[in-house]
């Protein structure tokens, strides 16, 4: 079992940075993949990023890639997304994941899901 809480989330202007932090808890959290999806209004739960708990493995969507990074503290049992150059079309309500499958990218792979926190970019 693990739990998921995230924070962070906000309203920031196009061009901008925000970081979102997802803490996590339960048993043999180093077995999982960690990462974050997005979805906006009327589509579909989208893959944003991941990391390994061991190694620090990252992989993100090309829609994100050289703005977004996601990273770790294994000692805080907490995962970070730092977005930055913000567009208006990262607005969504982004959702901490959490995978045993390394193919998170799908969101029927992922085991257990934060609660959600909203991002929206303003132009």
């Amino acid at each position: 079992q693990v739990q998921l809480v995230e924070s962070g989330g906000g309203l920031v202007q196009a061009g901008g940075s925000l970081r979102l932090s997802c803490a996590a808890s339960g048993r043999s959290l180093g077995s999982y993949y960690m990462g974050w999806f997005r979805q906006a209004p009327g589509k579909e739960r989208e893959f944003v990023a991941r990391i390994s708990w061991s190694g620090g493995s990252t992989y993100y969507a090309d829609s994100v890639k050289g703005r977004f990074s996601v990273s770790r503290d294994n000692a805080k049992n907490t995962v970070y997304l730092q977005m930055n150059s913000l567009k208006p079309e990262d607005t969504a309500v982004y959702y901490c994941a959490a995978a045993l499958r390394q193919a998170m990218g799908v969101a029927s792979n992922v085991d257990y899901w934060g609660q959600g926190t909203q991002v929206t970019v303003s132009s």
